[in-house]
């Protein structure tokens, strides 16, 4: 919509990570129960008021834990598994890997309810009628058109073993955004990281945030940068 406007605010880059553009592509067991659910059982077994005397008492949500026991139950083993070792390293004494475990599932566990709303549209517009993907997606009465996007330049980053958004739904961005140059395209399958660790963790912070900032930082211009601030 700002590419078809001639928006002046523009972003020079756009990064999607670990995002369903197209949960049709490597579809995932979170597909699946998309997929296999009608939108009533969604509003029936995942929507619940929140109760007094918490903050946003009597407002309808996806209740963070909710998420939370769905990513743990998905990979149970790996979690029990750590939490053996954590035990482990409590009695040797080995504070180093205590703490990286302490730090992980601190963040880990720090969950938030989810609009209901928000949620349940998700729901329906990005895992059910891929609207985005299939060219019928909205936004204020207009057709969102990807191929509109010609000067902005595009990265995706996936997780090689992302069990949430499955390798392929997060580079479909590049099939409809037709009108980018090549040149300014990268799409990137990092190995050995699932969904979480695209985002957070110590590979991330090594291995992952540099190619952003590379992607970034080759499309930046400092010479029209200070030109916009000396008209500001």
């Amino acid at each position: 919509l700002m590419s078809e406007d001639n928006d002046p605010n523009l972003p020079r880059t756009m990064t999607f990570m670990g995002s369903p553009i197209d949960a049709r592509q490597s579809p995932t067991q979170a597909n699946r129960l998309a997929e296999t659910r009608d939108m009533a059982w969604f509003e029936n077994n995942m929507i619940h008021t929140t109760p007094p005397p918490y903050p946003g008492m009597f407002r309808r949500v996806y209740p963070g834990f909710l998420q939370l026991a769905s990513f743990m139950n998905m990979n149970l083993e790996r979690h029990v598994d750590a939490h053996w070792s954590f035990f482990a390293h409590l009695v040797e004494d080995n504070g180093d890997d205590v703490q990286k475990h302490r730090e992980f599932y601190d963040e880990y566990l720090s969950v938030l309810d989810m609009s209901a709303d928000f949620y349940l549209e998700t729901i329906q517009e990005v895992f059910k009628e891929h609207r985005l993907a299939e060219g019928t997606m909205k936004r204020n009465g207009r057709l969102v058109r990807p191929q509109a996007i010609r000067d902005v330049a595009l990265l995706t980053i996936e997780g090689e073993r992302d069990d949430i958004s499955g390798v392929g739904q997060t580079q479909a961005a590049h099939a409809l955004c037709t009108n980018i140059p090549p040149e300014h395209r990268v799409l990137h399958v990092h190995p050995k990281v699932g969904h979480y660790g695209v985002f957070s963790g110590k590979r991330f912070e090594s291995e992952i945030a540099p190619i952003i900032t590379k992607f970034t930082r080759e499309r930046f211009d400092p010479k029209a940068e200070r030109a916009s601030r000396t008209k500001s």
